[in-house]
């Protein structure tokens, strides 16, 4: 007669005979799997310092140019706008040092800055497109006209166009009175900022920011782009320089990169910030008075660093 201490012994070695298979068996699928994820691994780090590498590298090449455009900027530039004069727009959120670096290298090139200009916030605050609609209209010198499109970016930049965008033999597009009510009205309501008196120009530099913020990023971006383009109507040439981050979907250059018909028309810049940004800003400028147009700077979107010109 089999006993119950048969049986147990029985199932306690069928158990045992299970146990031990299981752990064969995850010892020789775990080696090579094991194996697998070691060389995995091992690719990945040596992928990872390659790419380190290769971003130093490029780092380093960026600011070896940047450091040469720095030495050879003044020379660069030197007499490429005899005679021209231009209006220095910039954004709430431009730096002041962009600013005053590109004004130096403009005097330079022989330009004259008639004047200096910030766009506010409010400007391209969707919420109040309505109120600088109406005060556009209220304010057009005599003769002049809106573009009739819904854009608000496109009716801000046809108002500065009847204001301070000279005609091509030099002259001013309104009376100073008339210049002079509208710009109050534009300042009284918040939406400009003048540093001084302004005088009409041919050219425009406009000097923005990285991305927008503060909401509505892309809105506020199309605005500035639609200004941009229609300033371009009436001028001689228009630039846009934009900070790391400007060329992005929320940033004024990213804006009027991605309209074909804004990019055919206007030059812009994605790096204002740096030497070879501010030397690229002028010399864009130079090349849209000879009828030419580009996309400068260090982001895929640009076609070249600066512009290749002609000089001297």
């Amino acid at each position: 007669m089999i006993s119950m201490r048969y049986h147990i012994v029985s199932l306690a070695a069928v158990f045992l005979a299970l146990a031990l298979g299981i752990v064969l068996g995850a010892t020789k699928i775990s080696s090579p799997l094991i194996s697998g994820l070691q060389g995995d691994n091992q690719s990945l780090t040596s992928s990872q310092q390659e790419l380190a590498a290769t971003n130093a590298d490029l780092t380093a090449r960026i600011t070896a140019d940047d450091k040469f455009a720095g030495s050879v900027g003044q020379l660069a530039v030197r007499g490429t706008l005899p005679g021209a004069t231009v209006l220095l727009v910039t954004t709430a959120d431009a730096d002041p040092a962009d600013r005053d670096a590109v004004q130096s290298l403009l005097t330079r090139a022989g330009a004259t800055v008639t004047g200096q200009m910030q766009l506010t916030a409010d400007l391209t605050n969707p919420s109040r497109a309505d109120e600088l609609r109406t005060l556009a209209a209220q304010n057009l010198p005599t003769g002049a006209t809106l573009p009739e499109v819904p854009q608000v970016g496109s009716t801000v930049g046809g108002l500065l166009s009847a204001l301070v965008v000279a005609k091509a033999d030099g002259s001013a597009p309104a009376t100073p009175e008339q210049t002079a009510a509208a710009l109050g009205a534009l300042t009284g309501s918040g939406f400009v900022v003048t540093t001084g008196d302004i005088a009409p120009a041919r050219s425009v530099v406009l000097l923005t920011g990285g991305t927008l913020t503060g909401g509505s990023e892309a809105d506020r971006a199309a605005v500035l782009g639609d200004i941009a383009a229609q300033l371009r109507t009436a001028a001689a040439g228009v630039v846009v320089a934009g900070r790391t981050g400007s060329a992005e979907p929320t940033g004024a250059v990213g804006a009027i990169r991605a309209d074909t018909a804004q990019s055919a028309a206007v030059t812009t810049v994605d790096s204002v910030d740096t030497a070879s940004g501010r030397v690229a800003t002028v010399l864009g400028l130079v090349e849209q008075n000879g009828g030419g147009v580009g996309r400068y700077g260090l982001t895929a979107t640009a076609q070249a660093q600066v512009p290749t010109l002609a000089i001297g």
